[in-house]
């Protein structure tokens, strides 16, 4: 079915109608839920380390000298020399790993967390192996936690004897749950600070604005806007940072954001918000459609001739073209969240209003800001 766009922007009209022009109030948000408190976050950990037990899918020592050299290692701490001269170590029970966890906020000496476990070397599969002490350690290299554990991969691989193999799943990454502990305290003395900055999620100088407002309804004079994402706060007296933030951190306020239209071409998904918002433009939309026709005719000789029977195929071009349609305006203060709904009600497909967006765009009538992705 053809759909003219005149008759897009009537049932635009009443589609307003329905969904009523006012649009409505903007639900308030927590504090908590659109800042990050400063201090307060996860660290990110590393280690090296070495899975074995592994049935015969681990390295192959004669092609990952760190491997090689990690089982030497490990052996001589137990005692036993391995650079004897008939001492061979050919095993591929074992593989070489890269261990990595985000070690969470205020943790203690003691929390257990989850690490990810993930081979370095040619190794087929990390399925039932177990991954030896191992510690981790921060950026600027001080261990924080040790991980040991067996690895769970959460996934199926095998192999037949002519090569052919089957796998779900990566069997060479998986997790070790409460893998790791916490061997040392991470000082972060909040309860002392005197001083702490909120940071918004997706800054926003009228919503940062908000949350000072908010703040200072409550505690008068306690936080300070200092850019579009930054709020400084201070506790006031009577109480310590931790007291403070366990009262704020409810605090609801309205939340803004920019106009913004984000479109994924590939999927055909158009995401917007809500103050997006059109001004006066005229649109004109038509559809050329181009149909080929194949068809065969068969060519018989005449009658005691010598001729042959031959299939001559025959080619039907036709170009159809909408014509008729006129320009259509539409005012200023159009909300495009009507808008595409009203085409997605009238079966318009998103390959079709991406292109409409974009145009209104180029044009200089969309008011907000186009992202594809």
């Amino acid at each position: 079915m053809r759909l003219s766009l005149r008759s897009i922007v009537i049932a635009l009209a009443a589609l307003g109608l329905a969904f009523g022009a006012a649009i409505p109030a903007a639900a308030k948000s927590r504090i908590k839920d659109i800042v990050n408190f400063e201090g307060v976050r996860e660290n990110q950990l590393i280690g090296y380390g070495v899975v074995v037990g592994l049935n015969g899918t681990g390295d192959a020592l004669r092609n990952n000298a760190e491997t090689k050299q990690s089982l030497e290692n490990m052996l001589e701490r137990s005692g036993l020399n391995t650079r004897a001269a008939d001492l061979t170590l050919n095993t591929k029970n074992m593989a070489a790993v890269i261990v990595t966890a985000n070690l969470p906020p205020f943790a203690t000496p003691g929390t257990k967390f989850d690490v990810t476990v993930s081979a370095m070397g040619d190794a087929k599969s990390l399925l039932g192996g177990t991954l030896l002490m191992t510690p981790l350690s921060a950026p600027n290299g001080d261990a924080y936690a040790s991980a040991q554990g067996t690895v769970q991969t959460g996934s199926i691989s095998a192999s037949g004897a002519s090569g052919s193999t089957v796998s779900k799943g990566v069997p060479t990454a998986g997790r070790i749950a409460g893998g790791a502990i916490m061997e040392t305290d991470a000082h972060f003395d909040l309860v002392n600070m005197q001083t702490m900055r909120l940071t918004l999620r997706n800054p926003d100088f009228t919503t940062a604005q908000h949350v000072a407002e908010a703040i200072n309804a409550r505690f008068p004079g306690c936080a300070q806007q200092q850019d579009a994402a930054v709020v400084a706060i201070r506790p006031p007296a009577g109480l310590n940072m931790v007291a403070f933030v366990n009262q704020l951190e409810n605090l609801t306020v309205d939340v803004d954001a920019p106009a913004k239209v984000v479109i994924d071409e590939v999927a055909g998904v158009i995401v917007m918000g809500e103050a997006v918002r059109i001004s006066t433009v005229a649109i004109q939309q038509g559809n050329l459609t181009i149909t080929v026709k194949e068809s065969s005719q068969v060519s018989q000789p005449g009658a005691f001739s010598k001729g042959t029977t031959a299939i001559v195929p025959q080619s039907d071009v036709s170009v159809d073209e909408e014509k008729g349609k006129k320009f259509v305006t539409l005012k200023a203060g159009a909300s495009l969240s009507n808008l595409v709904a009203g085409l997605n009600a009238l079966g318009v497909t998103p390959r079709d209003m991406i292109s409409i967006l974009q145009s209104i765009k180029t044009a200089g009538a969309l008011q907000a800001e186009i992202e594809v992705q």
